[in-house]
């Protein structure tokens, strides 16, 4: 609803007063123009302002304060233009629905990890084919019963196996070590459940592998360079080396 400022409405006063006292006092104050006067104006004066919304401001005037930034709305009153309104309620200034962004750090199965997988099977079978094309891998010959081998060795990858029976019983090298070994593998995405894929952030993680790798990997190399005759220790550059792929 617009209202009328305050010093207009009081110009307008004085204005209309101004003009009842030169006509002779016989208009009394607040009736409406005469209608020699426009339609809707102060009879007489510098100042004319509508009747009407000299009405409207001092309904608007009247009317009882309200809350900051709540606008005044006359209850069953008449509005602009004849229009009836009616205060139904009172809505605070804000969001009415609060929305928060919600982080996703998961990905479907397919396309996104299958995918990947598929690819790097493609680039390990390309490999291989390429690996076996220009890398010749002939068979020994027969196996002769009356002509063992010395030293007779595993194929390189149980080497490491090979090297722990030389140090443990049978049970604790083959049996108990890789069951353990194993076990702390599996374990280790349920122990170390942090996400972030820096190095630093990571350090169980990699601390375990790491040392998983070494230590394989020392027990292969053993076996392969430094067992001689009788599985014996020796040192490559002095007894030859006795390994074959």
């Amino acid at each position: 609803m617009t209202e009328i400022p305050e010093h207009l409405r009081k110009r307008a006063e004085a204005a209309k007063a101004k003009a009842q006292a030169a006509a002779g006092g016989d208009t009394p104050a607040g009736d409406a123009p005469s209608a020699d006067s426009p339609a809707g104006t102060a009879p007489a004066g510098d100042e004319k302002i509508p009747s009407h919304l000299l009405d409207r401001g001092t309904a608007a005037a009247d009317m009882p304060a309200t809350p900051a930034g709540v606008p005044a709305v006359p209850v069953g009153g008449s509005g602009p233009d004849g229009h009836n309104q009616r205060l139904l309620t009172v809505v605070k200034s804000g969001s009415i629905q609060d929305t928060r962004a919600t982080p996703v750090d998961k990905v479907h199965v397919w396309p996104h990890l299958l995918v990947a997988e598929f690819l790097a099977a493609l680039a390990v079978t390309l490999f291989t084919l390429l690996f076996s094309i220009f890398v010749n891998a002939p068979l020994l010959e027969l196996a002769d019963f009356n002509k063992t081998p010395n030293p007779s060795k595993a194929p390189w990858y149980f080497l490491g196996l090979q090297e722990l029976l030389t140090m443990f019983h049978p049970m604790v090298a083959g049996v108990t070590i890789p069951g353990i070994g194993l076990f702390l593998l599996i374990m280790a995405p349920y122990i170390d459940k942090n996400p972030s894929k820096r190095p630093e952030d990571r350090k169980f993680a990699i601390s375990l592998m790491t040392v998983h790798l070494m230590f394989w990997a020392v027990l292969v190399m053993i076996g392969s360079f430094f067992r001689g005759p009788g599985f014996n220790f020796v040192f490559p550059w002095n007894a030859g080396l006795f390994f074959e792929l």
